[in-house]
């Protein structure tokens, strides 16, 4: 599996970017620089990445560190997966 190419697609449905600013890569700076990323979208995301991949989030395990960019955010689920 394509952890990178998993969340690059759940991040595009759940902001429904549809491709827009351009293809989504490690580097692409998300929290901040998304606007569709509010807390709402957050919210969503971690739901979404838990169906997708099969784990649970835990409140404290998460914080914005992680939304920083499409690179810390397949870190951040490479991690949840190895556990």
């Amino acid at each position: 599996m394509d952890v990178q190419k998993e969340v690059v697609a759940v991040v595009d449905r759940v902001l429904d970017l549809r491709g827009r600013g351009g293809p989504l890569n490690a580097s692409s700076r998300l929290l901040g620089h998304v606007p569709e990323l509010d807390s709402m979208a957050v919210a969503t995301l971690i739901t979404s990445l838990e169906e997708r991949f099969g784990f649970t989030i835990a409140d404290d395990e998460i914080d914005g560190s992680a939304f920083q960019t499409i690179g810390t955010l397949v870190e951040f689920v490479n991690v949840k997966l190895s556990q």
